[in-house]
């Protein structure tokens, strides 16, 4: 099937049309910045908005946003490369490139006085289950057990970026379910035991100065800082409050490959775009082989399928699933949705979100993908998810007319 004829302005009107729309109201988001590439170009970019709910200033195209777990994709990007050389092997025991993960235990609830009742595992955590969340970790926003970790038995949050907030058993032998969690954290370390070198400067050298993503980091320079859009909070009322003090950490011990990225927009649509592109970059670097692309986009969780996410600490996230009630599977390392989507999206494509409501997708079929970012907690956030999908419901019908 060829792709269709796409006419930017069409597609530019359309997605500000409801950009517009996202941020006026009684249940607006605060700011919001969307784009929209094709395998060739980037055809529409736009933003609206302010940058924090108490300050007048606009939102722009050009700024900063923590991306959290559209981080993850960037991290399988590279774990992929390394795959490529011959350095990984995805079925082999993950241990055997990062020791600590033999000593990882599975959890069976917790005894009569509280304490976590463990138990050995009984099946290798390999790096393909990192990447697919088949390993067994978890996060304590959408996970009873996690958050008990957490608020009874002091594990920190993975926002610290402490390597102490990773340390936490599984919730399954691997292999055996599918959990969404600090997996690709994992991996991101996979990464660096093999390369010698932290995340952040192996995505520098493999992705970043390849795809041209010069605004893409682990820490905010003083001038990427100055752009950075405001976090903000939906209160119970449904108000939003600005959280001007809220950052990541700005020199964490970990680089984060599971969410700690910062980013704007356009560098992230350049990354879209390479994976339309058959693994190219825009001057035609071969940033991952075609076959290896080929591979990523397929289901590599068999019979497993992508569960609902139950929104276990409300501050952070509400309960959250993509199209309930469609089969989802999930790929190297993005979720595919196995039917048509009501928003135009085919079947096969690939998509995930980030913690403070940003969103993408993928479509390798019409060769066209889009991103939506904002800055606000709760996760799945009715005002912010419900414009994400408008977007990229308003894509396929410009794509249509």
């Amino acid at each position: 099937m060829s792709a269709p004829i796409i006419n930017p302005e069409v597609v530019l009107s359309a997605i500000d049309v409801v950009t517009t729309a996202s941020t006026s109201g009684p249940s607006r988001v605060p700011g919001v910045v969307a784009g929209v590439t094709t395998d060739r170009e980037t055809i529409a970019l736009t933003a609206a908005g302010v940058r924090a709910i108490d300050d007048p200033a606009p939102m722009t195209t050009d700024d900063v946003f923590a991306i959290f777990s559209t981080t993850k994709a960037i991290t399988g990007t590279v774990a992929l490369q390394l795959v490529e050389s011959g350095q990984l092997d995805l079925d082999a025991p993950a241990r055997s490139y990062l020791p600590a993960l033999g000593d990882v235990q599975v959890i069976d609830g917790f005894d009569v006085d509280g304490n976590p009742r463990l138990r050995d595992p009984r099946s290798e955590i390999t790096t393909r289950h990192l990447l697919t969340h088949t390993a067994g970790f978890g996060y304590d926003f959408f996970n009873e057990s996690y958050r008990r970790l957490t608020s009874e038995h002091g594990v920190p949050s993975i926002v610290t970026a402490e390597m102490a907030s990773l340390r936490t058993p599984l919730l399954f032998d691997p292999g055996t379910q599918w959990e969404y969690g600090t997996n690709i954290d994992w991996a991101g370390l996979v990464v660096e035991a093999i390369a010698g070198r932290r995340l952040g400067q192996v995505m520098s050298e493999r992705v970043f100065e390849p795809l041209g993503m010069n605004e893409t980091s682990f820490t905010l320079t003083p001038e990427l800082s100055e752009r950075r859009a405001v976090m903000h909070h939906r209160n119970a009322d449904g108000e939003l409050s600005a959280n001007h003090s809220w950052a990541l950490p700005a020199e964490p011990e970990v680089h984060m490959g599971g969410h700690g990225l910062y980013s704007t927009v356009g560098d992230y649509l350049k990354f879209i775009r390479m994976w339309l592109n058959d693994g190219r970059s825009d001057s035609g670097h071969q940033v991952l082989a075609v076959e290896t692309v080929a591979d990523a986009e397929r289901n590599h969780i068999g019979d497993l399928k992508v569960k609902m996410l139950p929104g276990v600490i409300p501050a952070l996230s509400n309960d959250a699933e993509f199209f309930p009630g469609m089969p989802k599977s999930w790929g190297l390392t993005f979720m595919i949705n196995d039917d048509d989507a009501p928003t135009g999206r085919p079947a096969g494509s690939l998509a995930w979100a980030g913690l403070a409501n940003l969103y993408y997708w993928i479509d390798r079929r019409n060769k066209i993908g889009g991103y939506w970012a904002t800055q606000i907690l709760p996760f799945a956030d009715a005002a912010s998810v419900g414009g994400y999908l408008e977007f990229e419901t308003a894509t396929y019908r410009a794509l249509q007319g």
